[in-house]
């Protein structure tokens, strides 16, 4: 454990510690492959302890007045341990000359003095190590500097802390059945849900099929820019024999009854456990985990009803009111359950019921459960492909004054919970509007391009972003929920990637449906998350009207009135998600609606044939043609689209776009009736 107290005299007890060598960051070790060193600060006085391993290891300590006069120090080993490859041998038995002084509090610098032997005779070393602390002080960077270097790059080495950002890492199949890979992923993914609670330690990355396809990218971010130090897991036992001490026990589901699983997940989180099937049961026993539950034919020949009623009046009085648990999305033999960890943290009661009225016993359990959550709660997770649909799902728990987050599929959110954004950073959006500049658009057709569905399950990873001005979606909650990850984003951000706020609200929701005594006070929450993302545009979308999808997602003036209200700093907002017909301008801010939606699988030379066809059906110029862009495309082929286009289009920044149709529209004013 650092000591960060010690005696009174500035910054210098801050170096107090143990410090590990961030390899991705630091100058080559040859022939070492881990490198410490450890700090002791007292009046006048620091030891210093060096370590290079683990093979062919050499630690070396010193005790040095800091009062910059030399001091002998012993040679007890004859290896030019700064490069064991050159030809360099230091006399053992000899003496070191080493000078010791702090510079600035947060600088120390040590020399060493002493002769090599080489193969033409004997040199004269003078090694210079500059020691500086960050400004947060949680990094420590080493640079050397000898007398016999005179080109090539700095040698530098970057140390973190030795107690912070220790993790594991493990990768995830493709293969979510029950029949094969799922009862161990399933295993894995609570145990994720117990370790994290208290710091960030079991990060999964998964194959490249899997929705979120950004999880190695943010793994290597994690490593090379925040500083973590990964240990891999190869398998299950791997895993349990690390984090078996904080893990209470285990929880048997039956896979005969898929349901059961999810039902496990509830009680794992509440009572610190892992969900294992029959199979797993001596290797839980092995690492000393106790039996939580059984469900093996617990719940054969019931119904799904049935099962979460039972789950409901054993568990629910215990469960939060802040979070709820779909594990919805596929189904049959396959379940993909990686938001599980996520829901175990807040103790939440999982379920994958139906949304849909007439399916009177699941919709009515479904409404008591909802009914019961607080107003401004959050429904984690996804509804089931299988029993409902996703707006029948958005429009009940709306309707409770709740908003959705995430995915079944999302991964890693207990992980990312616990890692803040770095020190000092500051989410900076990409704004291409200049205050006091007028815009004046010519008679031409321009587009405005934004991708659905946020970041994670986007084309951010995937080929052409940063060619064209492109617009994404923000889920804001992430910034509450997964920093990082957002920070990840920003940074990586090209003058060309321009994020907007959305989807309704804080996440989300379908305004019509919301509850009108909440609704202001949910879109003063989406707000906040704006000013402190750094957006100034907002995205709406509603199908509450008839619950299908590709319905009419069109909005009534008076909900338009209530983000005009709500969110005055706006520059301009955006609604629908298929192609919607809601208009209007108000103070220069646009209101404008998509008028086209570019699904994956339509062919590149009919999707410009469709916009040319709608420049022709739109004939006013200049004329304002927002496109939202399915998530499964990627940026490279939306610019082969628009290349198809005429002289006549332009893609222009997003902002730049609502500016112009602000200040020059030529869309008629219409809300839903």
């Amino acid at each position: 454990m650092m000591v960060l107290a010690g005696w009174a005299g500035g910054q210098e007890t801050a170096f107090n510690g143990k410090w590990k060598l961030i390899k991705a960051e630091s100058s080559d070790l040859d022939y070492f492959r881990q490198a410490t060193l450890e700090f002791a600060v007292g009046p006048g006085e620091i030891t210093v302890t060096s370590w290079r391993g683990p093979k062919r290891a050499v630690t070396e300590t010193m005790t040095l007045q800091t009062d910059g006069q030399p001091q002998p120090v012993a040679i007890t080993d004859g290896s030019f341990t700064d490069n064991l490859f050159m030809g360099l041998k230091l006399p053992v038995g000899g003496h070191k000359q080493v000078t010791a002084r702090w510079a600035e509090g947060r600088v120390l610098k040590m020399t060493e003095n002493y002769p090599a032997a080489t193969s033409q005779g004997t040199v004269q070393l003078q090694v210079t190590r500059t020691f500086e602390l960050s400004a947060h002080q949680n990094l420590l960077t080493c640079r050397i500097s000898r007398n016999t270097r005179k080109s090539g790059p700095e040698i530098v080495y970057v140390y973190k802390r030795d107690d912070a950002n220790n993790a594991y890492v493990m990768k995830l199949a493709d293969d979510w059945d029950i029949r094969s890979r799922l009862p161990e992923q399933a295993c894995l993914i609570s145990v994720q849900g117990v370790v994290n609670q208290q710091a960030p330690l079991l990060y999964f990355t998964f194959g490249p099929d899997y929705p979120f396809n950004y999880t190695e990218d943010l793994y290597q971010y994690l490593e090379t820019k925040r500083h973590f130090s990964f240990q891999r897991l190869a398998n299950l036992e791997e895993a349990l024999a690390a984090f078996s001490h904080l893990l209470k026990g285990y929880v048997v589901w039956d896979k005969n009854v898929r349901t059961s699983l999810i039902v496990a997940y509830t009680l794992a989180g509440l009572e610190q456990g892992i969900v294992i099937t029959e199979d797993m049961i001596p290797l839980a026993r092995k690492y000393g985990l106790k039996e939580l539950d059984d469900f093996r034919g617990r719940f054969t020949g019931q119904s799904d009803f049935e099962i979460y009623s039972w789950a409901k009046e054993q568990y629910w009085s215990r469960c939060s009111r802040d979070v709820i648990t779909w594990l919805g999305g596929v189904h049959g033999s396959l379940l993909m359950p990686a938001a599980a960890d996520f829901g175990m943290v807040n103790r939440t009661f999982f379920s994958d019921l139906s949304a849909r009225a007439t399916d009177t016993q699941e919709y009515g359990l479904t409404r008591s459960l909802l009914q019961e959550m607080k107003p401004m709660g959050q429904v984690w997770g996804w509804h089931s492909y299988k029993k409902d649909m996703e707006e029948e799902m958005t429009t009940l728990l709306s309707s409770y004054a709740l908003t959705s987050d995430g995915l079944n599929t999302m991964p890693n959110t207990s992980f990312l919970l616990k890692v803040p954004p770095s020190p000092g950073f500051v989410f900076k959006n990409q704004h291409n509007v200049v205050a006091g500049k007028t815009y004046r658009p010519e008679k031409k057709v321009y587009l405005a391009l934004v991708q659905t569905d946020g970041l994670g399950i986007g084309a951010w990873v995937r080929p052409g972003r940063g060619s064209i001005p492109f617009a994404w979606e923000v889920t804001m909650k992430f910034l509450q929920l997964s920093p990082a990850m957002l920070e990840f984003y920003y940074t990586q951000a090209t003058p060309n990637d321009y994020f907007i706020g959305s989807l309704s609200g804080s996440s989300y929701m379908y305004p019509r449906a919301f509850p009108r005594a909440w609704l202001p006070k949910e879109i003063a929450r989406a707000r906040d998350l704006m000013a402190k993302l750094d957006l100034r545009v907002f995205e709406i979308m509603d199908y509450a009207g008839d619950k299908t999808e590709a319905g009419d997602n069109n909005l009534p003036k008076v909900i338009v009135d209530e983000y005009y209200k709500g969110m005055p700093d706006a520059i301009g907002f955006l609604n629908g998600y298929y192609a919607a017909n809601t208009f209007t301008v108000r103070d220069q801010r646009a209101f404008i609606s998509y008028d086209y939606y570019l699904p994956a699988e339509k062919p590149e030379e009919v999707a410009a044939a469709d916009l040319t066809e709608l420049a022709s059906i739109n004939p006013a110029r200049p004329y304002f043609l927002l496109v939202h862009v399915r998530e499964s495309s990627d940026v490279a082929r939306v610019k082969r689209i628009t290349d198809r286009l005429g002289a006549d289009f332009e893609i222009v920044p997003l902002d730049v776009f609502l500016k112009m149709a602000g200040t020059n529209p030529t869309f008629q004013e219409k809300y839903l009736p």
